[in-house]
C-alpha cells in the first residue's frame, strides 16, 4: 500500500512517515500544497494524508482540484487543528473521506487509514507472508510456525520492506534509505539490524529465510542462502 503524506511540519511529517513505514506502508512525502498536488495527480496512491494549512495552496484547494481537475478518487484523510463544524464540513465538501484533529496519536491515524482503506477496497486483513513467516500489519504481530516473535521498531520496518519485495534482492543502499532516509547512523548499522532480525526470525527454526547476497544486499525468501 502506497500513501502520500502532505504536511509542512517536518517533525509531524517524519513521525508519521516512520510510523507508517513500520506498519508496512510505502510512504512518499511533500511539504507544500503544490508539490503534494503534483504527486497526487501524477502518481498512484492508495490513500493521501493531507494537512489543511499548507504553503502554496491549502488542503481544501488541493483536495478539490484533485477531485475535479485531475479526476482522482484516491481516499483522503485531512489533518488540522481547526475543530469547528464549518471547517470539517468544508473538508468533506472538498472531497475528504475522513478528518483527524491535531494533536493526534499515531495509532489513531493508522486506525483511520485502515478503516478508510477497508471502505474503499471492501475490507480484509492486511498481512505479509513469506513461507511460514507472517507479519500482521494491523496488529504489528510477527509469527513463524505459529510462534509469536518479538521485534523492535527498526526490525519491524526492515522486515516489512524485505517481505514486500520478496523474493527479490534489495541492495544495501535501498534498505538504508527505507530505514533512515538520508540520516543512516553508520556503515555497520544495517548489518547489525539484519543480524538482530536473523536471530529472531531464523535462528530458532530449521529453514532460514533471511539471505545474504554477497556484494549486493539481502532478500527474504525460501531457498538457499549466500547466492
Amino acid at each position: 500500500m502506497r500513501i502520500l503524506l502532505v504536511e509542512d511540519n517536518r517533525d509531524i511529517l517524519a513521525n508519521m512517515a516512520d510510523y507508517l513505514g513500520m506498519k508496512g506502508y510505502t510512504v512518499d512525502c511533500a511539504q507544500d500544497g503544490l508539490s503534494g498536488l503534483h504527486l497526487a495527480a501524477t502518481e498512484h496512491y492508495d490513500l493521501i494524508v493531507l494537512d489543511i494549512m499548507l504553503p502554496g495552496i491549502d488542503g481544501y484547494t488541493l483536495c478539490k482540484r484533485l477531485r475535479e481537475d485531475a479526476r482522482r478518487d484516491t481516499p483522503v484523510i485531512m489533518l488540522t487543528a481547526r475543530d469547528q463544524l464549518d471547517d470539517r464540513l468544508q473538508g468533506f465538501r472538498s472531497g475528504a473521506d475522513d478528518y483527524l484533529l491535531k494533536p493526534f496519536a499515531l495509532s489513531e491515524l493508522a486506525a483511520r487509514i485502515e478503516a478508510v482503506l477497508r471502505r474503499a477496497q471492501g475490507g480484509g486483513r492486511r498481512t505479509l507472508q513469506v513461507g511460514d513467516l507472517i507479519y500482521d500489519l494491523d496488529t504489528l504481530e510477527v509469527t513463524r510456525e505459529g510462534r509469536l516473535l518479538k521485534l523492535n521498531p527498526v526490525g519491524l520496518k526492515l522486515l516489512a520492506v524485505l517481505m514486500q519485495k520478496s523474493p527479490h534482492v534489495l541492495r544495501r543502499e535501498i534498505l538504508e534509505e527505507a530505514l533512515w532516509g538520508d540520516d543512516c547512523p553508520d556503515s555497520d548499522s544495517l548489518r547489525s539490524h539484519v543480524h538482530q532480525l536473523r536471530q529472531v526470525i531464523d535462528k530458532p527454526f530449521a529453514k532460514p529465510l533471511l539471505q545474504t547476497v554477497h556484494g549486493v544486499g539481502y532478500r527474504l525468501a525460501e531457498g538457499r542462502d549466500g547466492v
